[in-house]
C-alpha cells in the first residue's frame, strides 16, 4: 500500500462529496465500465518506482481491466488504498488528502468524511467504532461511525504504512514500532500487552482464535495466542510476505518477494500451497469473499484464486489497484492512481 500526504481543503471535500453522488446516481442504470486513466479527482499521482510483474501464462487467465463490469464507481479525493466493511458501510483511507471517507452500499452515496494524518497501515471495525492508524501523528484514533468523532487517540506508533491492524479476542491488534505487537483494550483504550515479533513483523488478522502476522523480513508466518500473549508458531512461507487474509480454513499471504500466494492451514500451520501469480513487487493487498481469494497490486489489480485447486482463474491487467476488500456481495477495489473506488461483482466474465 502506498502512502502520500496533501492537507485537504474544503474545495477538495466538496468536491469528494460531489463526485460520489454522482457516481451513485449512475447505479439505477446498466453496470458502468471503468472510468479512463486519470479520471478521479486532484492532481495526477506520482507513480512509485516501475516494477515488471509477468502475471500469469495460463492460457485462458488473463483479461485486460477494460473488461471489467462496475457496479458503481467512487472518484476519492487523493490516494484511496485501506478499506473495512462495516455492517452498513465500506470505509477507505486517502493518506494523500489526510481524510477517511464513508461510503453507503445501501445507497452508493457518500457518508462522512472524517479528518485523519495520514492514514496508514490499514482500518478495522470493532466494538462500535472504526480504528485508523495515523502515521501523521503516530497514534490510533478511534471514531464513531455515526458522528466521525474522535472517541480516542492512542499512542501507537504504526511500524511500518504497509502494516495493519486487526480485532480479535476482545482486543485491537497493531504493530508499533520497531516491531512490537501492541494489544488495546477498547474498555479503557490503552495498552493491556505488547509483544516482542521478530523483526520486520507487521501485519497481523484474527482467525480461530489466534493472531497471525506476516514476518516480511524472515519470510515467515507468526502464530499468536492471545491467552498467553505468546508466539506459539513460527511458519517458513514465500519469499517477502506481506498482506494476509483468512478464508476456507486457511490464512493466506501475497508475497511479494516472488509474487506467489501461500495458504497455510489454520488447523495444523502446515503449508498447503504456494501459487504462482506473477505479481511480485511492494504495494498491494490480499481478501477472501464469494468463495474466492482477490488479490492486487499496480499492474495487474486482480487477481482471482480458487480455494478448491489453488490455481489463478482469473487475472485482469490494467494501471488499477492497490487497495481491496470484500463485503455486501462485493469486492471493493480501490484504485490509487486514478483516484477512485471501483465496486465489483466477484462473478466476473
Amino acid at each position: 500500500m502506498s502512502c502520500y500526504n496533501r492537507i485537504l481543503s474544503l474545495t477538495g471535500r466538496a468536491l469528494v462529496l460531489a463526485g460520489l453522488s454522482w457516481a451513485a446516481s449512475g447505479l439505477s442504470q446498466e453496470p458502468q465500465a471503468a472510468p479512463p486513466v486519470g479520471q478521479g479527482l486532484g492532481t495526477a499521482h506520482p507513480h512509485p518506482p516501475r516494477i515488471v510483474r509477468p502475471g500469469v501464462a495460463t492460457p485462458g487467465v488473463s483479461r485486460l481491466l477494460t473488461d471489467i463490469k462496475t457496479k458503481a464507481v467512487f472518484p476519492v479525493e487523493g490516494t484511496p488504498d485501506w478499506s473495512v466493511a462495516t455492517k452498513d458501510s465500506v470505509w477507505v483511507s486517502s493518506a494523500r488528502a489526510n481524510h477517511v471517507v464513508q461510503l453507503i452500499p445501501a445507497t452508493n452515496k457518500a457518508g462522512l468524511i472524517v479528518d485523519i494524518q495520514r492514514p496508514c497501515s490499514g482500518l478495522a471495525d470493532g466494538f462500535g467504532s472504526i480504528w485508523v492508524p495515523s502515521c501523521g501523528t503516530h497514534s490510533l484514533t478511534r471514531i464513531d461511525p455515526a458522528t466521525g468523532k474522535t472517541i480516542a487517540d492512542i499512542t501507537a506508533d504504526p511500524a511500518n504504512s504497509e502494516g495493519g491492524i486487526t480485532v480479535g479476542a476482545g482486543s485491537i491488534w497493531i504493530v508499533t514500532k520497531p516491531s512490537t505487537l501492541v494489544r488495546i483494550d477498547p474498555k479503557t483504550n490503552a495498552v493491556s500487552a505488547t509483544i516482542q515479533l521478530p523483526s520486520g513483523s507487521d501485519n497481523p488478522t484474527f482467525s480461530e482464535g489466534f493472531i497471525w502476522v506476516s514476518s516480511f523480513e524472515h519470510d515467515q508466518l507468526l502464530k499468536v495466542d492471545p491467552s498467553s500473549n505468546t508466539i506459539v508458531a513460527t511458519i517458513p512461507i514465500g519469499p517477502k510476505p506481506r498482506f494476509l487474509t483468512v478464508g476456507a480454513g486457511s490464512v493466506w499471504t501475497l508475497n511479494q518477494g516472488d509474487g506467489t500466494i501461500s495458504r497455510v492451514d489454520v488447523k495444523t500451520g502446515k503449508v498447503l500451497a504456494t501459487i504462482p501469480c506473477g505479481i511480485r513487487g511492494s504495494g498491494g493487498e490480499i481478501t477472501f469473499g464469494a468463495g474466492s481469494v482477490w488479490a492486487t497490486v499496480f499492474d495487474f489489480p486482480l487477481t482471482q484464486v480458487n480455494p478448491k485447486t489453488n490455481k489463478v482463474v482469473k487475472q485482469w491487467a490494467g494501471e488499477g489497484g492497490d487497495g481491496i476488500r470484500f463485503g455486501f456481495g462485493s469486492v471493493w477495489l480501490s484504485n490509487l492512481r486514478q483516484g477512485n473506488v471501483w465496486r465489483l461483482s466477484p462473478d466476473q466474465r
